[in-house]
């Protein structure tokens, strides 16, 4: 069985002399949950557009569960394997949630006997019948999820997701990501709110100005990035460190930056921890990292 899911080799796709996308290569596995980061007109929803079958690449290839789509005759199945929920949500205002999830199942060819389970899924249940245009911008953003969970997509393209949800909402929608993810479907996951995808991506990939700058879990992403550690400590009594550990006036506070792979000897540095009295250590966060990916100009 064919466990990726997902492989753009070398795409690129021009609009005049503007490179959106510059040859970018990714793959995406069974049961992964990718983030996907960058600013506005960094290829982002190129990206998706070209995946959707939206658009065409001027060079390089898109290939779906083993097929290339440029050139399979099975496109239609194919996409029937995709769910996905845009950025910009719009749905009929006149028509009840039950009546917009069943729409949209007909047009994909999905039992409707299925969607009332969604709409519990995704907490709308109770307001099945109520109008859209009387939703909170919370319960249409959970309503466009329903869509795309729609027939049990193997493959989840996500654009903003969680816009308008709040914390509860948010932490419904990563359970439901979970799940999917446990029952082997693909999510790329575009978001500003970089912050969320920390313990919810398996990897996450930065992009500016067409081209993919990163690509790899939280640690990676920290090697990738260069960033150092910072470790400050405060001890009971006087100890004695090495030069690159910096006193803080004289005190019983020390402290010191290093790379990821020396972190563990600048810690056993530290002797017996019966004489710390505290022990603080900042890992630069998704946010930090991905400003320093964007501040470099070799892209």
């Amino acid at each position: 069985m064919n466990n990726t899911h997902l492989i753009l080799s070398q795409v690129s796709k021009h609009y005049g002399a503007q490179k959106a996308v510059n040859t970018v290569d990714l793959t995406l596995q069974a049961g992964e949950c990718v983030g996907l980061a960058g600013h506005n007109g960094a290829g982002k929803s190129t990206i998706m557009k070209l995946i959707l079958g939206l658009i065409r690449p001027d060079s390089g290839s898109v290939s779906l569960f083993g097929e290339n789509l440029s050139g399979s005759l099975k496109t239609a199945d194919i996409r029937r394997q995709i769910g996905y929920l845009p950025e910009t949500v719009a749905l009929h205002p006149s028509l009840t949630g039950k009546e917009t999830l069943d729409f949209y199942a007909k047009l994909k060819g999905t039992d409707l006997a299925h969607n009332h389970a969604l709409l519990e899924r995704v907490g709308i249940a109770q307001s099945a019948n109520k109008r859209v245009g009387a939703y909170s911008k919370g319960m249409r953003q959970r309503l466009a999820l329903a869509q795309a969970l729609l027939g049990e997509p193997k493959l989840l393209l996500l654009d903003e997701p969680t816009t308008g949800l709040d914390p509860a909402s948010r932490q419904m929608f990563y359970q439901i990501i979970n799940e999917l993810k446990q029952q082997g479907s693909t999510i790329l996951l575009s978001t500003h709110a970089l912050a969320e995808l920390d313990g919810h991506a398996d990897r996450i990939i930065v992009m500016k100005n067409g081209h993919k700058v990163a690509d790899g879990n939280m640690r990676e992403l920290h090697i990738q990035s260069g960033l150092p550690i910072h470790i400050q400590v405060t001890f009971q009594s006087d100890k004695s460190l090495p030069v690159h550990w910096q006193s803080i006036s004289g005190s019983l506070q020390y402290t010191t930056e290093c790379a990821e792979y020396e972190k563990m000897a600048r810690l056993h540095e530290l002797g017996s921890l019966d004489n710390v009295a505290q022990l603080d250590i900042h890992t630069p966060t998704l946010d930090e990292m991905y400003a320093e990916f964007l501040k470099r100009e070799d892209v």
